[in-house]
């Protein structure tokens, strides 16, 4: 791979990967996680730009085809072209974070399950100080379900950093700011009545109310092209990965 071509996204845009049937032709599995494997310690380290599709990757780790290895080597051609990029923290005053949160409601085509992705900085510059990509446990049956689910994940991130920092004798003096794209998840996170779409939800996902009751969280729209957090949850075409990019890792 050293004499490869770069490329300018991690992912291959609308390429929705399956699992292995009859007829396929197999790679060594071995080789396929520890690929995946070293992929996901980047990702999860120092660049969350290509958490999304090593997260996928990492769903086929018992028989991987050549799809698979195809669009991992297509990560390590996206990480060559971009070796000058690195999270950058700068000086600031603030201590506050805020974030976006999102979802991809029903993306993967084996399951139907949707995917989780969240990240927080320090407001004012700086890249993320946390991120995550995650297959949610349930099948959403709608977006702003699926979406509600992811919110509820960054909630408790924000509650840990918050505790973090108080810890380290920072506490946060106001409420964590958490950007969202879908309108009904915003309503449904201050409502206190139960709609018909919502009421089967696990109640443990209602505690986001609660939150923002006590002033921990605040949630405010986002328009779906200035949401950052879609770069955790989908491969998107060169002219967005490199915008929200831009804001993940603070250059």
């Amino acid at each position: 791979m050293s004499d490869c071509k770069a490329v300018a996204t991690p992912g291959e845009v609308n390429l929705k990967l399956v699992k292995s049937n009859e007829g396929k032709k197999l790679v060594e599995p071995k080789l396929y996680r520890s690929l995946v494997g070293s992929l996901l310690f980047i990702g999860k380290q120092t660049r969350p730009d290509i958490l999304n599709i090593v997260n996928e990757l990492s769903r086929f780790l018992d028989k991987p085809d050549e799809s698979h290895w195809k669009a991992a080597k297509r990560v390590l051609r996206y990480l060559k072209g971009t070796t000058d990029l690195r999270l950058t923290f700068l000086k600031n005053s603030s201590c506050d974070i805020v974030g976006d949160s999102d979802a991809d409601w029903s993306g993967d085509l084996n399951d139907r399950k949707s995917t989780t992705g969240y990240y927080f900085k320090f407001e004012g510059n700086g890249g993320a100080i946390s991120w995550e990509v995650k297959k949610q446990a349930t099948v959403a049956l709608s977006t702003a379900e699926a979406e509600y689910q992811a919110m509820a994940a960054a909630a408790q991130e924000s509650i840990y950093l918050r505790a973090l920092l108080k810890d380290f004798g920072f506490p946060m003096e106001k409420a964590t700011d958490i950007g969202e794209d879908n309108q009904s998840c915003i309503k449904m996170c201050h409502n206190p009545l139960m709609h018909k779409r919502s009421k089967h939800i696990d109640t443990k996902l209602h505690f986001i109310r609660e939150r923002v009751e006590n002033k921990e969280i605040k949630i405010h729209y986002v328009p779906t092209e200035e949401m950052t957090a879609d770069i955790l949850t989908k491969s998107l075409p060169r002219v967005k990965v490199e915008k929200h990019r831009t804001v993940l890792l603070g250059n």
